[in-house]
Parts: structure tokens; C-alpha cells; sequence
């Protein structure tokens, strides 16, 4: 069965997140986006933990479906029957080794409810679950590997989003060098890990640590809008143990594609200083030194440069090559999977308009229109005929969707916490 799954999302029990992040509503998000399987995030929260219970039901072997008291309306005005959940979640790790203070995150996804209980119980001795949805633990990697593994050997553990420069095992600012430096023994478990907003495929190709591990893409959304914003495209038996095992096989013929912001747009591609204005590409970082020209202190590294600095490969190595993705331009190397880049159909449109907010009346009523005539996000953005969406949406807005297809964009990158700007129509 092919599908598409975001795995990594956070609940209203997380911090900065929309309260309106609940299973009701992510269950009809997701029909409206076009996901199939959604992470539920958050299991480890005690009160998300209790909803997860009461209102999802097991549906396919491992994976759960909202009971259908629990239902809402899509923007097609009927209920979703085909969106299905995993048990997913994150957990922040401060610790110190070596002298240094780490700051890992790592996601964790369970078979069961009743083993998401048992790790919850485990973890809830050595740390608050209820501070937030991503709890934040002192506890070393390994340790959490150790524990969850004991629990249950299925467990599946991901590092999560792995070059971000403040949180995860590649940091500039608190990561590691290597999968073995960080994860020790546990090395040999870990066959997957999550790219992040700001690094695509190509940029990971050139780490060759990274061969043999499946890259998969997350939108690791705390709203309900940016669901999906990147995703998974998998063919595969639609149930835990098959998204488990198209992650170990890690083959383009079952693991057809990810979906992925353009790596500029996320909020840590380049270097710089938020609070001074200064965003600075690599090489103009390593001639300052390191400093910013405003404040003389640190910049923060960003991830184009962290991976330059982990990275063994040329790009003109890598033999990159166009792959057409439905009516999508993306890109792959042979043997591995490939990748394609989207942007949001909100923001499409309202770029089209010319107006700033993805969120006005007049962007609303052309996505609830073109959603009810195509039935989700990511199949017009993919797979729809530009004749059709025009005779919906106008030719500006075909147009802008055109563009994007092919990758005729400008992108101001991101840096330090802030968004990059896609700009369509320059």
C-alpha cells in the first residue's frame, strides 16, 4: 500500500504549540493534507497519554484510528476514515559528558499502548512527564536507549532532527561527531534518523556515516496547518512493524520518497545572530572567525556549515540526478531514496494573492475550494494538472504552483531561529 506519514508532531501539552493540536483535529488535518499515518506525539505527557487511550482504538497491527465519537468534519464536509496513528514521541536530553553539557533529542515510537505505558512509568521516575510534551530529562542517550529496549525490543529510536544547533546529536552547539560517539553500543539500533527542516537529502548524502541509515522527514509541526509540511512516502504493509521494516530495508523501491521544506527556508540553515540582524553563509563565517561583525561575540553555526565540517564527500561525487515525482522535480542518486521539495498550498496562494497572511479570507476560501475539488494538499501540490487547479484557483495561482514544481524560486535562507523566505514572484 502506498501512503504518505508524518511521524513527528507535538500536541497542545507541548510548549509553543497551538491548543488546538488534539487528536480530533489531527485526525481531520490530516485527511484534508493527504497523510495517511500520523505520529500521535506527546505519548509521554500524562494527560495527552490518557486521551490517546480513551479516544484512539487499534486498527491495523500496531497502528490506531480515532474512535468515531470523536470525529470531526473535513473541509470536504464528511469524516475521515483513513487517518491512522503511531505512537510517537520526543524527549529532550541534557546531560554532561566528556565536559561537555549535551543536548540531545530523540524520538521514540512504541508498538503499543500498553508499551508506551511501561516506558512512560520508566521514564516518570527520573524525570517530570508533566512539565511539558517534549519532556526535557537528565538523562544520557544511552541510558534512554537501554531503558526503552529493556522494556521492549520494537521500540524504535530515531534521532530527531540531527544537525539543529541547539538540540540534537550533530549540534554545533552541543552535539556530537559521529552516531558512535553519541550512542555508543546502541549504535546498532539506530537505522533511521531525521533530517530536520534545514537539510535536505543531498546535504546528508555527503556524510557517508549516513549511508546505511534511512533519512526520513518529519514536519515536527506545532500547529495544525504545518502538518506535513515535510513527510514520508512509503509502500508498504500499513502497519507498525511494516513502516519498521521499509525504515530497516531502506530501499527507493519500498521507500518511494520524502517530502522536504527547501533546506534555506528552515530556521537554521545558515549562521548568524538573530538579535543583530546577521546572517552569514559558511565561508564568510570561518573568514570573521566565528564572530559576529555586530555584537563581537559567537555567531551560531548553522547546519549548510556543520555539515561541511562533518562531511567526506563532494558534491560532485554524489552524481545527483532529476527524479520526477509525480509532476514534481526532485532529486535522487541511485541506490538511495530520492527527494522532492514543496512548499505549503497556503503559501502558494497567498503568494499568488500578494497578500503577507496565510491565514486572510481570501487564502482560506481559495484552499477549502480547491481542497474540496481535489480532495487533499498533497496531491494537488504533486499530482494535479495545472489546467485544473487554474480552472479552481485562478491562473496566478497555477502559475505560482508551476514554479514551484520546477524549483523557480528565490529563497532568503534562515538563520539563528528565524525562517527563511520563499519568494516565488521575485
Amino acid at each position: 500500500m502506498r501512503f504518505t506519514a508524518d511521524l513527528h508532531i507535538h500536541s497542545k501539552y507541548a510548549r509553543a504549540v497551538s491548543p488546538k493540536t488534539n487528536l480530533p483535529e489531527l485526525d481531520r488535518w490530516a485527511d484534508d493534507k493527504g497523510i495517511t499515518l500520523m505520529g500521535t506525539g506527546d505519548f509521554t505527557h500524562p494527560e495527552y497519554f490518557k486521551e490517546i487511550t480513551a479516544q484512539l482504538t487499534e486498527a491495523e497491527q500496531g497502528l490506531y484510528k480515532l474512535k468515531r465519537e470523536y470525529k470531526l468534519d473535513t473541509l470536504k464536509g464528511f469524516k475521515s476514515k483513513k487517518t491512522r496513528f503511531i505512537l510517537s514521541s520526543e524527549v529532550s536530553s541534557i546531560y554532561k559528558r566528556d565536559g561537555v553539557t549535551r543536548r540531545v533529542h530523540t524520538l521514540l515510537f512504541a508498538p503499543s499502548i500498553s508499551v508506551a505505558k511501561k516506558i512512560n512509568e520508566k521514564l516518570g521516575e527520573r524525570g517530570n512527564l508533566k512539565s511539558d510534551g517534549r519532556p526535557i530529562l537528565g538523562l544520557d542517550v544511552r541510558d534512554i536507549a537501554e531503558m526503552v529496549l529493556n522494556i521492549n525490543e520494537r521500540v524504535l529510536i530515531v534521532p530527531a532532527h540531527i544537525w539543529t544547533p541547539w538540540f540534537s546529536m550533530f549540534g554545533s552547539r552541543s552535539g556530537f561527531n559521529s552516531i558512535k560517539e553519541c550512542w555508543g553500543g546502541y549504535s546498532r539500533h539506530i537505522f533511521a534518523v531525521e533530517t530536520g527542516l534545514s537539510s535536505d537529502p543531498v546535504m546528508n548524502w555527503q556524510v557517508s556515516e549516513l549511508d546505511n541509515l534511512a533519512l526520513i522527514s518529519n514536519s515536527d509541526s506545532h500547529s495544525l496547518e504545518r502538518i506535513g509540511r515535510e513527510a514520508n512516502i512509503f509502500n508498504t504493509e500499513l502497519s507498525y512493524d511494516g513502516v519498521v521494516k521499509v525504515l530497516k530495508d531502506n530501499s527507493p523501491k519500498n521507500f518511494i520518497a520524502t517530502i522536504e521544506y527547501y533546506p534555506e527556508e528552515g530556521r537554521y540553515y545558515h549562521d548568524g545572530h538573530k538579535s543583530c540582524g546577521v546572517s552569514l553563509d559558511p565561508r564568510t563565517t570561518r573568514s570573521n572567525r566565528g564572530i559576529c561583525r555586530v555584537c563581537k561575540k559567537p555567531v551560531v553555526v548553522g547546519v549548510l556549515n556543520r555539515v561541511q565540517t562533518l562531511s567526506d564527500r563532494r558534491l560532485d561525487e554524489l552524481k545527483i540526478k532529476e527524479v520526477k515525482i509525480g509532476k514534481v522535480i526532485g532529486k535522487g542518486i541511485d541506490g538511495r531514496v530520492p527527494f522532492l521539495n514543496l512548499v505549503t498550498l497556503d503559501s502558494i496562494i497567498a503568494e499568488a494573492l500578494g497578500v503577507k497572511g496565510v491565514k486572510t479570507k481570501a487564502v482560506t476560501s481559495i484552499y477549502k475550494a480547491l481542497i474540496q475539488e481535489f480532495d487533499n494538499e498533497l496531491d494537488i501540490l504533486i499530482n494535479i494538472e495545472l489546467q485544473a487547479v487554474e480552472k479552481v484557483a485562478g491562473a496566478r495561482v497555477g502559475e505560482a504552483l508551476r514554479r514551484m514544481r520546477v524549483n523557480e524560486m528565490n529563497i532568503t535562507p534562515g538563520y539563528d531561529g528565524e525562517y527563511g523566505e520563499v519568494k516565488i514572484f521575485s
